[in-house]
């Protein structure tokens, strides 16, 4: 067995875990709470501390600057993290809305270790750092977040590779590739576990109620892709269907249970999965088949 079948099997079957590259934002004052509920897409003035929750922080238009996970620390203080090179970016945009608040926004170094894995639940506590819950579609999770977060003794250190291809497996988006300033929340798949529609206002607001009210219609969405065994294609290879292209691949990684290529793209949803399409890219070609979200459930 391989070092990237020896790590998924470790996500599927038991628990596996990796350092992943995260930015952390610590906020605080008197009035960090009242601020982000006004700037956050989730209802955080009752995150009791020690809790977390999705959300998103947005352009006035509706469009994503940041997914972001919020964990409540103390009475005055949260934490809040996304994927990396992401921080700055939360904190101009935070600091830009900031007037007249006791709120202090400044980088945090801490460090992100994610369990993945049927036993990760159970084994997390073993670890150092924080204990957050980070459940995915078809697979247990828990991030232990912290300044010297550190993999529960037993637990088996994975490649990114093989981490990869469980979180495209579980349509997972990140900051970069399948979240970026021209998307819109619902394309993506994180409406549901990152947006209050009960909380009251918060900038950005408008595009993403108006799309809900029309039943979250929206010209493209986040799909998986199956392409058959053969050479894996680069990110940004295109998806064509009907000899028109209706996307591109934004994360790809070899599946150990697929036995070929996994990937994540927006797709236009003129097409309907399953469908069958075909991915090309500089130098080759693959047929491939467009599938919903999760790939494995």
């Amino acid at each position: 067995m391989t070092d990237l079948s020896q790590d998924y099997e470790a996500f599927r079957v038991a628990a596996g875990a990796v350092e992943l590259p995260r930015d952390f934002v610590r906020a605080a004052g008197a009035d960090v709470l009242k601020f982000l509920q006004g700037q956050l897409s989730q209802d955080v003035l009752g995150l009791a501390a020690g809790a977390s929750t999705w959300a998103l922080l947005l352009q006035p238009q509706g469009k994503v600057v940041a997914f972001l996970r919020v964990l409540r620390t103390s009475e005055e203080e949260v934490v809040l993290e996304t994927d990396a090179g992401f921080g700055p970016a939360v904190i101009e945009r935070l600091n830009r809305f900031k007037l007249r608040v006791k709120c202090d926004l400044d980088p945090l170094d801490w460090r992100c270790v994610a369990v993945r894995g049927p036993q990760a639940h159970e084994l997390a506590g073993g670890g150092t750092g924080t204990v957050v819950v980070a459940d995915w579609p078809g697979l247990a999770g828990a991030d232990l977040v912290g300044p010297a977060a550190a993999a529960p003794p037993g637990v088996p250190m994975c490649s990114h590779e093989a981490y990869e291809a469980v979180r495209i497996e579980a349509g997972i988006p990140v900051m970069g590739r399948e979240l970026d300033e021209s998307t819109i929340p619902a394309e993506a798949g994180v409406v549901d576990r990152s947006v209050s529609f009960t909380k009251g206002c918060y900038t950005g607001q408008e595009l993403v109620a108006r799309i809900d009210s029309r039943g979250g219609n929206v010209p493209r969405r986040l799909r998986g892709i199956v392409l058959a065994a053969g050479p894996t294609p680069p990110v940004g290879a295109t998806v064509h269907a009907g000899g028109k292209e209706v996307g591109h691949l934004t994360s790809v990684a070899f599946s150990p249970r697929v036995g070929a290529a996994v990937a994540l793209a927006s797709i236009g949803r003129a097409v309907e999965p399953p469908a069958e399409v075909v991915v090309e890219w500089d130098g080759g070609t693959s047929s491939a088949r467009v599938e919903a979200l999760p790939l494995v459930p």
